[in-house]
């Protein structure tokens, strides 16, 4: 899968970044183009989107940054997403990884829908770096 690694370095100690992220009830809160809310419901939680509500795991609280999560939106679908908060100097570095998702990707189908695939993962690119830049924002504010 075609994949864009996206950074943003931020003025705030890695364990406070690493906190707040870990804390699912606050996505809402700097990931704004994708969770509108979220609410835990029979021990899930749950995100409401623009493309409806899906469930949502991430990483357990670990020491080594790991934000790693997993969006589910439908059943038997699951869509790995890489993130990490590394310290850099007295800061932080948040290092987030989009996969382009089968379906965004058409390397076999005639060139006009492969456009509108990348641009699906160019629109994915835009969102992610607006919620970093927003997480950013909230933690220096």
């Amino acid at each position: 899968m075609k994949s864009k690694t996206i950074t943003i370095s931020i003025n705030c100690g890695p364990k406070k970044v690493y906190e707040f992220v870990s804390n699912l009830e606050n996505m809402p809160k700097w990931a704004n183009t994708f969770c509108r809310s979220i609410k835990k419901f029979d021990g899930e939680w749950i995100i409401e989107t623009p493309q409806g509500p899906m469930r949502i795991k991430i990483a357990p609280k670990n020491e080594f940054g790991i934000l790693d999560h997993t969006v589910i939106p439908a059943p038997g679908v699951e869509v790995f997403v890489p993130m990490r908060v590394v310290p850099n100097g007295q800061g932080s570095e948040v290092i987030f990884t989009l996969f382009q998702q089968p379906g965004m990707s058409a390397p076999s189908i005639k060139k006009i829908l492969r456009k509108g695939t990348d641009e699906k993962f160019e629109k994915d690119q835009e969102m992610v770096e607006q919620d970093l830049a927003t997480l950013k924002q909230v933690m220096e504010g």
